[in-house]
C-alpha cells in the first residue's frame, strides 16, 4: 500500500496523469498487445486495474478526483483512500491516508508547502468559457493552449514538453502537477487516419501518447522520487447497446484504467 501521508510529510512531489475518455479495455488490450511498451516498462505488477469512476464525464470525475475521490475497485472492500477531507468524528480514517484540512486537496497540499499546477487538454481546463474556468480555478497556476487539445495531433508532444518545463521552474518545491491527455479523447480518427472515432482509433491515440507520457515521467524520477497516479476520467461509448459519448452510466464509460505508484 502506498502511504500518502507519509509521501506528504517528506514533501514527495505528486504527477497525476488523466487520460481523457480512455477506456479500460482499450488501455488493457493495447497494453497486452505490446502497442504502450513505455507504460508497460512503468505499470506496477499486472498492468492496468480496473476501476469504477466517481464521474461519467469531465467536470463531475474531475471536482471527486481534486476533493480526494479516486476511482474505486468493482469490489465491495475498498483498500485505504490516498488522501481525504477530514471526515466527521466517528469515522476512521488508516495512518496511511493524508487527512487535509481544506476544502480540496489542492488547498490542503498548499498548506505543506505544495504548489499545484493544471497542464490542461480538453477544453473544460480552457478557460474559454465560464465553464472552462471551474478546474482551472483550483489551482495555483494553469496553462493551456489549443496545441494541447485533442485536434492537434501532436498534443501529448507539447503537454509534455510544457509539463517539463514547469517541473524545471519549480525545481526542489514540492510539486503537484496535474496533466489532462487530450489524446485519446474525440476527435482521435486521425491517427488512422479517419473521421470517424472508434475504438481502433483510441487504442491508436493512447499508443501515440505512450512515448511522450514515458518520456515525462522518465525525467521527471531521474532526479527525485515521485508519486504517479494515471487513470482516465471516463470512458466513450462507440455504439455498444445503441450509445455512443460519454455522460451515461454503461459499463464502458464507468470502467476506467488505473494504477498508482512511486518511483
Amino acid at each position: 500500500m502506498i502511504d500518502a501521508a507519509e509521501i506528504i510529510r517528506t514533501g514527495t512531489s505528486i504527477l497525476f496523469l488523466t487520460l481523457d475518455s480512455l477506456r479500460y479495455d482499450v488501455a488493457r488490450n493495447a497494453l497486452d498487445d505490446g502497442l504502450t511498451p513505455r507504460m508497460a516498462s512503468l505499470l506496477p505488477e499486472g498492468g492496468w486495474e480496473r476501476r469504477h469512476t466517481p464521474g461519467s464525464f469531465t467536470l463531475p470525475a474531475h471536482m471527486a478526483f481534486f476533493s480526494g475521490f479516486l476511482p474505486k475497485l468493482p469490489q465491495p472492500e475498498q483498500p485505504p483512500r490516498l488522501w481525504e477531507c477530514r471526515p466527521p468524528a466517528f469515522k476512521t480514517v488508516a495512518k496511511e491516508t493524508f487527512v487535509f484540512e481544506a476544502s480540496n486537496l489542492l488547498n490542503g497540499l498548499a498548506e505543506h508547502g505544495y504548489r499545484s499546477v493544471c497542464m490542461g487538454g480538453v477544453t473544460y481546463f480552457s478557460r474559454e468559457t465560464p465553464l472552462g474556468s471551474v478546474l482551472p480555478d483550483m489551482f495555483d497556476e494553469d496553462h493551456w493552449r489549443p496545441e494541447f487539445c485533442s485536434p492537434e495531433m501532436d498534443s501529448t508532444r507539447h503537454q509534455v514538453d510544457q509539463a517539463l518545463q514547469i517541473a524545471a521552474k519549480y525545481d526542489g518545491r514540492p510539486l503537484y502537477l496535474f496533466v489532462n491527455v487530450s489524446a485519446t479523447h474525440v476527435p482521435h480518427g486521425h491517427y488512422l487516419g479517419d473521421s470517424r472515432d472508434t475504438l481502433a482509433s483510441q487504442r491508436a491515440a493512447l499508443a501515440y501518447a505512450d512515448d511522450h507520457l514515458g518520456r515525462l515521467i522518465s525525467a521527471l524520477t531521474a532526479k527525485q522520487r515521485w508519486l504517479i497516479i494515471m487513470c482516465a476520467d471516463h470512458g466513450d461509448a462507440f455504439g455498444e447497446d445503441g450509445f455512443h459519448g460519454r455522460g451515461i452510466a454503461h459499463p464502458v464509460v464507468m470502467n476506467v484504467p488505473f494504477a498508482a505508484m512511486v518511483r
